[in-house]
């Protein structure tokens, strides 16, 4: 059955990736379903949207049972070609009537409930974003206004492995308990999309201004976070993950009005940030050797050095070399106040930046100079 992405793609890297629909839209196609058999007595077998991005979805559907004044459809989710947690879970969606005029949404089995300030619904709520709690509502509303029904309605989403599949998101650290969410501005899920990543991102640094935080610990991966541990007063839970994605941090930052910002990062990623690149894909740039020998000789150190950092495959055989040279403490105090100086370049003057370096061999190897200040601010409650 054609659901109106087959001719959908994202091409990246030279390969055509298939596109997918989010759990939102399958939690408005379950419902209108489940709310056409409702109300009308019929079974439907696909569900037609027009999703937020302008693309038609025709989706499968699946009835799944009746009880006295409740009938429950589900769509099964399919994430194209993103590597999705979500993608092949049953989505369903429960619509019964209910006495009043009003129309509510709620999540049901395997579907979270938001535990922290600063997320896209309130303390206590379903984790339903806006935009499905929109499409699920102008879904059902259509169908009650076609059959000329005007009582109440009650439109629940469960997901039966929802649940399970949590464990494998970013809801636990998020504060979100007891299953996924039901997430989707477009209703199309674009592969390996940078934007969600991002928008991910910015959740996290959202829910740390809620929390009322003025500054911010960003580490790129799981490196980071690891290399947080030997700063034992420091509450690494506060740590957000920033992927690659320095500049669009930073410009989030000061548009959410933060006061300062604290990396924590492997030299790898950061020597880029000291020759200006904020994004540090190496599909984007991979200039490290470059810099670390560009670094090194701005502050004095040899051909021969330079020349041996230029053939080196890590930065960590590159820091080795500057360490037996007796240049790295010279080279890193450049590196920092390179990053430094393109960071506040990046956010004119507007968020104080700072950054402390590291190698995994060697520990830190450079902090600039209002990092070890800063760090006092992620201090675990009880220190």
């Amino acid at each position: 059955m054609k659901t109106g992405l087959e001719e959908a793609y994202l091409v990246r890297g030279g390969k055509k990736l298939r596109l997918g629909y989010t759990t939102g839209s399958c939690a408005a196609a379950a419902a209108q379903a489940a709310a056409v058999h409702l109300l009308t007595g019929k079974r439907p077998e696909t569900a037609e949207l027009l999703t937020p991005k302008g693309i038609l979805l025709r989706l499968p559907v699946r009835f799944f049972h009746e009880t006295e004044g409740a009938v429950t459809y589900g769509v099964k989710k399919d994430g194209g070609d993103d590597p999705d947690a979500t993608h092949g879970l049953w989505i369903l969606a429960t619509v019964s009537r209910v006495s009043g005029e009003e129309l509510i949404i709620d999540g049901g089995e395997g579907v979270g409930r938001v535990t922290r300030p600063g997320l896209d619904q309130p303390v206590g709520s379903a984790a339903i974003n806006r935009v499905p709690r929109r499409m699920i509502r102008e879904q059902v509303l259509a169908v009650m206004e076609k059959a000329g029904y005007s009582q109440g309605m009650k439109v629940v989403i469960s997901v039966p492995e929802g649940e399970e599949t949590a464990k494998r998101t970013f809801n636990p650290r998020l504060g979100i308990v007891g299953g996924i969410s039901i997430l989707g501005t477009s209703g199309i899920v674009m592969p390996m999309s940078e934007e969600a990543l991002i928008a991910t991102i910015r959740v996290e640094m959202e829910m740390q201004k809620a929390a009322g935080k003025k500054f911010l610990l960003m580490v790129p991966g799981n490196y980071g976070e690891d290399f947080l541990s030997r700063y034992p007063q420091v509450d690494t839970s506060l740590a957000v993950k920033c992927s690659n994605y320095v500049g669009a941090v930073l410009e989030m930052a000061v548009e959410m009005g933060f006061e300062g910002i604290l990396f924590v990062a492997h030299i790898g990623k950061f020597i880029k940030v000291s020759g200006g690149i904020m994004n540090t894909h190496s599909h984007q740039a991979d200039c490290r050797a470059e810099l670390l020998a560009a670094q090194a000789l701005r502050r004095g150190a040899d051909i021969e050095t330079a020349q041996q950092i230029l053939n080196t495959d890590t930065t960590e055989e590159a820091v080795r070399i500057l360490k037996e040279a007796g240049m790295l403490k010279e080279t890193m105090e450049e590196v920092m106040e390179r990053i430094v100086s393109y960071m506040q370049h990046h956010v004119q003057g507007q968020l104080r930046t700072e950054a402390i370096v590291f190698s995994s061999v060697y520990g830190v190897l450079g902090e600039s100079a209002g990092a070890k200040e800063l760090i006092g601010q992620f201090q675990k409650p009880d220190q």
